[in-house]
């Protein structure tokens, strides 16, 4: 693996419980740092203004420091999966700025707090950017303003001032949004604010983007003079499909992946792995949505094959092709 870029894996709470043995053994040889999946959001860890959940999330944080991995925290400020109370006032008002802004601050120093020197770094503001590359008009925005990220991200160095703190989004490939993030990153700088990389999530489909547009989203977030990770990556394999779709369009690999269709997803990893190589002294970390196609998000009631490992947990000709490219850029 190439000098200074660590490889990881997103891990579900079976995983990081260790109930899921098989997957143990294949994230203990196979990479060196986590992310979970949804233990460390906001609703998972903080259910109610005044009760904190933290049994599971001290069990994720264990499994990377006992196998001495890179432990990342995802995320703590997102407009989604966001308990509701967050967001309310009193008699069901919409909640006032220095209400929300005491809440984010108790909410980061607790959880980042608790963590302090054990969590390598955090996704601290997850997708504050529309696709229009203004801020999105979330509940955050709402009720603090524009400057709710920066003030995410000024909690965050109170609570652990030596965790590398991110923003983390999706569809960077696209001008635009990638403008929108850029110009959200070089304001937290002017205004002194610790940012220290940009994730970008790397949700892909086996033709779009293009090898040319991931290339160039890349070095136009690395003139930010931040790290870029790819923090989400898998590739999305099934058609797009509204309700009521037919089930053989919807669903055309139910019965398994075609090997052509195998082979194709391994020269797309291959290729955006070439660009991650050819880039080595921007790209920090590429971590992986799930570890096999069993655990992807991407099934959904489908058949979806976007990883490194199949349903058995075997390594498909993908798996193969990404450890060649690695092989060549040590």
């Amino acid at each position: 693996m190439p000098k200074g870029m660590v490889i990881g894996v997103a891990l579900n709470q079976r995983q990081s419980d260790g109930v899921d043995a098989a997957a143990v053994d294949i994230v203990a040889k196979q990479f060196n740092q986590i992310s979970p999946e949804n233990l460390l959001k906001f609703q998972p860890v903080h259910p109610s203004e005044d009760r904190y959940v933290f049994e599971a999330q001290d069990r994720f944080v264990q499994f990377g420091v006992d196998r001495k991995m890179q432990v990342i925290g995802h995320t703590l400020v997102w407009h989604s999966q966001t308990s509701a109370w967050v967001f309310q006032g009193k008699d069901g008002a919409a909640v006032d700025r220095d209400t929300l802004l005491a809440r984010m601050r108790d909410h980061i120093h607790t959880v980042v707090g608790r963590y302090k020197g054990r969590i390598h770094g955090w996704d601290v503001v997850n997708e504050a950017i529309d696709e229009d590359g203004s801020l999105r008009k979330s509940p955050w925005f709402n009720a603090i303003g524009e400057d709710y990220v920066a003030k995410a991200f000024e909690f965050a160095r109170e609570a652990d001032p030596g965790a590398e703190l991110y923003y983390n989004d999706f569809n960077l490939e696209k001008p635009a949004k990638r403008a929108g993030v850029i110009r959200l990153v070089k304001d937290l700088q002017a205004r002194g604010v610790r940012i220290h990389g940009i994730g970008n999530q790397g949700h892909w489909r086996l033709e779009t983007p293009g090898i040319s547009e991931i290339e160039e989203a890349l070095v136009d977030l690395r003139s930010t003079g931040l790290k870029v990770m790819y923090t989400e990556v898998d590739i999305n394999l099934l058609p797009q499909a509204g309700r009521g779709a037919d089930p053989a369009v919807a669903n055309p690999y139910a019965s398994g992946l075609p090997d052509d269709k195998q082979q194709a997803l391994a020269r797309r990893y291959a290729e955006i792995f070439g660009v991650f190589v050819k880039h080595r002294d921007a790209v920090s970390r590429v971590t992986f949505w799930g570890l096999s196609d069993a655990d992807s998000w991407l099934n959904r009631g489908r058949m979806n094959y976007p990883l490194l490992w199949d349903r058995q947990r075997q390594p498909k000709p993908a798996f193969h092709a990404v450890v060649e490219v690695l092989k060549r850029a040590r």
